[in-house]
C-alpha cells in the first residue's frame, strides 16, 4: 500500500452553490467537495484564468482518478467519487493512493 499523503485544504465546499462556484473569480486555493453519495462528476473550469488539477476521491479517500484542466474548460470523471479536490498547486500523487484530509 502507498503511503497516506496528507493535502491542507483551503475550503470546503457541500452546498449545491459552493459546489457550482467552485473557483470561478476566486484567488488560488485548494477546495475540497464533499458529495452525500458516491457519483460520476462532471466539472467546468469557467471564469476560473488558471489551470487545476482535480483529485478524484472514493468514500475511502482513496485516489481513483487524476485529471488536469485548463481555463474554460469541461470533464466528467470516468470513476465514481464521493470527494474531489480541486488545487492550482502542483501535488505528487498517484491513483490508489489514500489522502488525509
Amino acid at each position: 500500500m502507498k503511503p497516506m499523503k496528507s493535502i491542507k485544504i483551503d475550503k470546503i465546499c457541500t452546498t449545491p452553490w459552493s459546489q457550482a462556484r467552485g473557483l470561478m473569480f476566486s484567488r488560488k486555493k485548494t477546495l475540497l467537495f464533499v458529495f452525500q453519495k458516491e457519483r460520476y462528476v462532471c466539472i467546468h473550469n469557467w471564469f476560473v484564468l488558471f489551470p487545476i488539477t482535480l483529485i478524484f476521491l472514493n468514500k475511502q479517500k482513496q485516489v481513483v482518478e487524476i485529471k488536469y484542466l485548463r481555463p474554460f474548460s469541461f470533464t466528467r470523471a470516468q470513476n465514481k467519487a464521493k470527494y474531489l479536490i480541486e488545487t492550482p498547486y502542483p501535488i505528487n500523487i498517484t491513483l490508489n493512493q489514500k489522502i488525509e484530509l
